[in-house]
């Protein structure tokens, strides 16, 4: 557990925050930091076939020692969310954590509440590592990140454990909906693979949300406003009344559950000339992605019924969409992992992520890559915090995996 807890905290410092503003891969040069820093780790542990190509992302292959055996891919994702900051990460541990509120102590102001926080109540007595409060802490994903470099660790260590030939790939940009946009599956050539992305102990995820990305430019016309009657048309009006008519009662994150899907605005930028609405769509069911769109558009066209001289643009890009289709094609890669938590006293925890993970992508591409438990919480806030008993149990899961697919047979 030390070296895993010392791998993370090194690795949550160095600054890898996604930027959606940009057309570069890496969208940030810290992510070619640290994927220096990993790449020169595995090759100190002995990994063969070490790389970093010039998109940041890093891959190399825990050598198996069973002829024949499958060769299956373990990824996370190197970069961290912009919806916070993730600049001089100060790591802050909690070593027996009490079972009550927890103070950050960069920003007193900043508090994980029991109340807020259900996972809480399970964790009292465990190791905690939160931010200090001024910014995110990372976990997300760089506890997969360490959870994966202590497993080849091990591996590596111990060649008595009988296992396949196993790819470690991190990518870059996945909170950018980028992830895997540099990825060669045929270079990683496996059977398949399983994103280190996951929450609490235990969850096997199995299904994401299907994804489009919607962006409305809404324009209007300025002048001084002085000179603006039956002249002026504001766009950053037009943009509030085209928010106030979104079905956010039955199609918002903050008003739906489980498997409901739902419409997102998450970004607005502009003046009054032009405006620009990023909005996501996110539905368990494809088809519905459409239906979507089109409350959009329809949202479009009775706003310019009032404002004719306006112009109002909906253009919507395809993002991801369900693993599960996919996963069917090979269902021991979410068999094996169930067989691999029940075998070392943990039950798996079958899970919709609304959201998505590279697997999603990965899945759709042709390898099939469920999602798997980390041991992150609060993620996409400087709330997050990472129990470092689960992810110690993430260790103990994936070499009970290697060992499985190890029997197995292509």
């Amino acid at each position: 557990m030390d070296s895993l807890l010392d791998r993370f905290c090194r690795y949550v410092k160095v600054e890898t925050t996604a930027v959606e503003e940009t057309e570069n891969y890496p969208s940030c040069p810290g992510v070619l930091e640290l994927g220096r820093m990993l790449a020169d780790e595995m090759r100190a542990l002995k990994l063969e076939a070490v790389s970093q190509d010039e998109a940041g992302i890093v891959m190399g292959t825990i050598p198996g020692n069973v002829a024949g055996a499958p060769t299956i891919a373990w990824l996370a994702h190197q970069d961290t969310s912009p919806e916070a900051s993730g600049k001089d990460v100060k790591p802050n541990i909690i070593r027996n954590y009490d079972g009550k509120d927890i103070t950050l102590p960069g920003d007193s102001s900043k508090v994980i509440r029991v109340a807020d926080t259900p996972e809480l109540a399970g964790l009292k007595g465990r190791t905690l590592i939160t931010s200090d409060g001024t910014t995110l802490l990372g976990a997300d994903d760089k506890a997969g990140i360490a959870v994966i470099m202590t497993v080849a660790a091990h591996l590596m260590a111990h060649p008595e454990i009988p296992h396949g030939p196993i790819r470690v790939v991190f990518t870059s940009d996945e909170e950018v909906g980028r992830g895997v946009d540099k990825v060669d599956i045929k270079k990683i050539n496996a059977t398949c693979a399983y994103t280190l992305d996951g929450s609490g102990s235990g969850e096997l995820e199995n299904e994401t949300f299907s994804a489009d990305l919607a962006t409305v430019t809404l324009t209007g016309y300025n002048i001084h406003p002085g000179l603006a009657t039956g002249r002026m048309i504001n766009a950053i009006r037009l943009a509030g009344e085209f928010i106030s008519r979104m079905p956010w009662q039955r199609l918002a994150p903050e008003t739906t559950a489980g498997r409901d899907g739902f419409l997102h605005p998450y970004v607005i930028e502009g003046g009054v000339p032009e405006v620009k609405i990023r909005i996501l769509l996110r539905s368990f069911v494809t088809a519905e992605l459409a239906q979507q769109a089109e409350i959009l558009k329809q949202v479009a066209a009775t706003v310019l019924a009032e404002h004719p001289k306006a112009r109002i643009d909906v253009d919507v890009k395809r993002q991801y969409r369900n693993m599960k289709d996919h996963l069917e094609k090979e269902p021991r890669a979410v068999a094996l992992a169930a067989a691999a938590m029940k075998a070392v006293g943990i039950e798996p925890k079958y899970a919709s992520i609304r959201g998505g993970t590279d697997g999603s992508r990965l899945s759709e591409m042709g390898l099939p890559t469920p999602n798997l438990a980390t041991g992150m919480h609060n993620f996409h806030s400087v709330l997050e915090f990472a129990c470092l008993e689960e992810m110690e149990s993430s260790v103990t899961v994936l070499i009970e995996l290697a060992q499985l697919w190890g029997k197995e047979k292509p």
